[in-house]
C-alpha cells in the first residue's frame, strides 16, 4: 500500500532544484562534515541552499555550525529556520542531545513525517546529511526523493571503501545517480582509492588531506570556512555536474 504522503513529499520538493544526499558506507569518514561544509560553501556563492540532517544514528550538523537557541516555525507544515544563509532541518530539533532509538517500520515513518512537512519552498540544491550504510532510511529516501543523486564519501581504509562498493552496488541496480566519491581525511600517499573508483566507471572527485585545524573550528561556521578543509571542498565543487 502506498502512503498517501509519498504524493505529499513530491509537491514540498517541486521547487528544489537538486537533492544530493552525503552518504558513507561507514561512520566516522567525515560525512557529516563534508555535507555542512558543503552546504556552508554553496549559500556563500549566494545559491539558495537547504541542509536536512537525516542521520538517524547521530545528528550532528547543528554541532558543526553551532546552532543553539533555534528551532522550526510551524505554519502548515514546518518551516526550516535560516542558519547562516541556508534553510536548516535536523533530527535534533526533535531528539535534542538524546538518542534515537527507533527500529524498521518506526524509523520510516519518522522519515516519512519529517519528509512530508518539511517546506523547503524554492532551493537550488538540498543537501541531505544521510545515515551511514544501506539501511531502511536510506532505502525509503530512495524509494521517496525521485530526483535524489548521491555523493559518496570514504577514508583511505580498505574497510570503508569495501563498504562503498556494496552501496555503489545497491545504487546501480536501483538506477540511482551517483555523482562520485570524495576520498576524506587523507593520510598518505596511496591512490589506491582514486583506481578503484577508476574501476567502478564513477567519477573520482578527490582528496581531501587530514586537517589538524578542523577540530577547533566546530561550533563556529566562520573558522570552519576559513580551514584548508573548506577551500577544498569549495575547490571540488566548483562544479557539480
Amino acid at each position: 500500500m502506498i502512503d498517501p504522503r509519498s504524493s505529499v513529499i513530491h509537491n514540498r520538493l517541486k521547487n528544489v532544484k537538486r537533492v544530493i544526499a552525503v552518504s558513507s558506507g561507514k561512520g566516522g569518514v567525515g560525512k557529516s562534515m563534508i555535507a555542512t561544509t558543503l552546504a556552508l560553501t554553496l549559500a556563500r556563492r549566494g545559491l539558495k541552499i537547504g541542509l536536512f540532517d537525516l542521520d538517524f544514528t547521530s545528528p550532528s550538523t547543528h554541532l558543526i555550525m553551532g546552532v543553539k537557541n533555534i528551532s522550526p516555525k510551524e505554519e502548515r507544515g514546518i518551516i526550516p529556520p535560516r542558519i547562516n544563509s541556508l534553510s536548516y532541518m535536523s533530527l535534533f530539533f526533535y531528539s535534542g542531545e538524546f538518542p534515537i532509538p527507533l527500529r524498521g517500520e518506526d524509523i520510516s515513518n519518522a522519515l516519512i513525517e519529517l519528509l512530508s512537512i518539511t517546506q523547503w519552498g524554492a532551493l537550488d540544491m538540498l543537501i541531505i546529511d544521510m545515515p551511514p550504510g544501506i539501511g531502511d532510511a536510506v532505502l525509503d529516501i530512495i524509494k521517496l526523493v525521485r530526483k535524489i543523486e548521491f555523493l559518496i564519501v570514504t577514508t583511505s581504509s580498505k574497510l570503508a571503501f569495501h563498504t562503498v562498493k556494496k552501496q555503489i552496488q545497491l545504487f546501480k541496480e536501483l538506477k540511482i545517480r551517483v555523482i562520485g566519491i570524495i576520498e576524506n581525511m587523507k593520510i598518505s600517499e596511496t591512490e589506491s582509492i582514486k583506481k578503484e573508483t577508476k574501476k567502478l566507471n564513477l567519477n573520482f572527485l578527490g582528496e581531501i588531506p587530514f586537517d589538524k585545524t578542523l577540530e577547533e573550528s566546530l561550533g563556529d561556521c566562520n573558522k570552519l570556512l576559513a580551514t584548508n578543509f573548506s577551500k577544498i571542498v569549495n575547490e571540488l565543487f566548483q562544479e557539480i555536474d
